[in-house]
């Protein structure tokens, strides 16, 4: 029910507005059946999985460089985020680039989220406003995690690098919270392959490697 309404959220400020929030893979899918008109779409860089679909003209899109001096975390950026009360809808990929670290935001939130985002969990952070374009030619970088793990099975992996249970995994299958090669996956045993790209709602965006011990 969440998900239908969100899609028709979507359609509905895509027909009123002109454009669309920005849309996951999962919600791109969804919209891409029920329209059937070819739409433009704002994609801010090669693999971005968060786009805009609009009509004629761009809504207003910020990007911010969050500074910091010690390492950051996605999950961590994220999880600040959220706990900001940011609606997921209003702000795009967050890129991170060895130790840099970037946001797309919709303009209308950039006053608040400028005035309050200053803190990653206990580490303090500025922000640097960047031109839209900066990071047009930006490809994809995969930080190395190392896990120890009895079995490849998806539910597995997933544990090890979310430190969640397997029900709230289980749960977070069944709602598309998980997708494999950018498809939503439901079975909880799925075994990882070579070079699968997995997405983790909330918690980002991987490659299985496979085994190297």
């Amino acid at each position: 029910m969440k998900d239908m309404y969100l899609i028709n959220k979507n359609i509905d400020k895509l027909y009123s507005d002109g454009y669309t929030y920005f849309l996951d893979l999962k919600n791109q899918n969804s919209l891409n059946k029920k329209i059937k008109q070819n739409y433009k779409k704002f994609i801010p860089f090669n693999e971005s999985e968060r786009i805009i679909y609009y009509i004629d003209k761009l809504p207003e899109i910020v990007l911010y460089e969050i500074i910091s001096y010690e390492r950051l975390r996605h999950q961590d950026i994220m999880g600040t985020i959220y706990s900001l009360g940011v609606d997921e809808m209003l702000f795009g990929d967050i890129v991170v680039d060895e130790n840099r670290y970037f946001i797309y935001l919709f303009k209308s939130i950039e006053n608040y989220f400028v005035n309050n985002f200053n803190k990653v969990k206990n580490v303090n952070v500025s922000l640097v406003k960047r031109n839209i374009d900066y990071l047009s030619n930006y490809t994809r970088k995969y930080e190395d995690i190392t896990i120890i793990s009895s079995s490849e099975r998806i539910d597995t992996i997933v544990s090890k690098i979310t430190n969640i249970n397997r029900k709230e995994i289980t749960d977070k299958l069944k709602n598309d919270e998980i997708l494999v090669n950018y498809v939503p996956i439901k079975n909880n045993s799925y075994i990882m392959k070579n070079n699968d790209i997995f997405s983790i709602r909330k918690f980002g965006k991987f490659k299985y490697i496979g085994i190297i011990n």
